[in-house]
């Protein structure tokens, strides 16, 4: 910016110790970079180089400017660059949240799939299962599998429903009887998923009717993976998003408990920090992600 320029001349001459390589590093003749330090002197009121015949150093006000301006002029230019890059769609760095269960078996084969399309845009990855404030935490945005949002503050966006199973292993049965309903289940073969202390409840629908049932607290835990190694493990029953579930009943590792009843679907969606519009290269993931997950990661939208 033009209001820079002086003090941008005179940072140059001061490291380069030469009136002649400043100009020719900023593209000037010698004679305007002498012109626009000794006005900025002027202005200053301090002499701030000392000039010889064989070199050219700072006197201890210069050093003084040149202590001051140089990291704040940095921070100028940066924050112009990381501005033009996001205003770019195909060029930058995004930092990006997604949920730790949902990020292991999707975001592998979607980064490298971005990648390949946007060899020019870096990705910073951060995935937990808590729901991050994206403006404290300065990201882009953010993918959350979760219940429909209460939070008003951001923008999200809701790209599909995540049906919900209640599942176990087998083995499971060979112990315990295989409820018939919701009122069949055992609270104790009910393991736990969330992040405070309450137990999980799962509210099971058939036609009108509604069960809930309150899992037990002898397994409460904040980490999806951990309750389907224990649904595999037959430790008891979990209640896991389709994505998560479905492979394994596939399998026949794992299988449907109650498959006539079901449970509210979650939402998968994306969520950003209050844009007045969404930034270029925001907007160039959003796409990308919705289309992979729809033609690679086999969700329905």
């Amino acid at each position: 910016m033009q209001d820079l320029k002086p003090i941008r001349t005179f940072l140059e001459v001061a490291e380069r110790q030469s009136f002649s390589a400043a100009a020719k590093a900023l593209g000037l003749t010698p004679a305007s970079v002498t012109r626009i330090v000794a006005k900025l002197e002027e202005d200053l009121g301090r002499q701030l180089l000392l000039r010889t015949t064989r070199q050219v150093s700072m006197t201890s006000a210069g050093a003084l400017v040149a202590a001051r301006y140089r990291p704040l002029v940095a921070a100028f230019d940066q924050a112009g660059e990381d501005l033009s890059r996001e205003m770019m769609s195909h060029r930058g760095r995004l930092s990006i949240n997604a949920p730790m269960s949902f990020g292991l078996r999707v975001m592998p084969g979607l980064v490298e799939a971005f990648r390949l399309a946007y060899p020019n845009i870096d990705l910073n990855i951060q995935m937990t299962d808590r729901l991050v404030d994206v403006v404290a935490e300065r990201c882009d945005l953010a993918i959350r599998v979760s219940r429909p949002p209460q939070d008003k503050s951001t923008i999200w966006r809701k790209l599909c429903e995540v049906p919900m199973r209640a599942v176990a292993a087998p083995a499971l049965f060979d112990r315990a009887p295989r409820p018939q309903s919701p009122d069949d289940l055992d609270p104790a073969l009910c393991l736990s998923y969330g992040a405070g202390e309450a137990p999980e409840v799962w509210r099971f629908e058939k036609g009108g009717l509604k069960r809930p049932v309150t899992a037990g607290q002898g397994v409460h835990t904040n980490n999806g993976d951990l309750l389907y190694q224990l649904a595999l493990s037959g430790a008891g029953i979990v209640v896991l998003p389709g994505f998560h579930a479905d492979e394994g009943v596939k399998a026949g590792l794992i299988e449907e408990v109650l498959p006539d009843w079901t449970l509210p679907p979650l939402w998968l969606s994306l969520f950003y920090p209050p844009y007045e519009a969404l930034p270029p290269l925001v907007a160039t993931f959003a796409e990308f992600f919705e289309g992979f997950l729809g033609d690679e990661a086999g969700f329905e939208f």
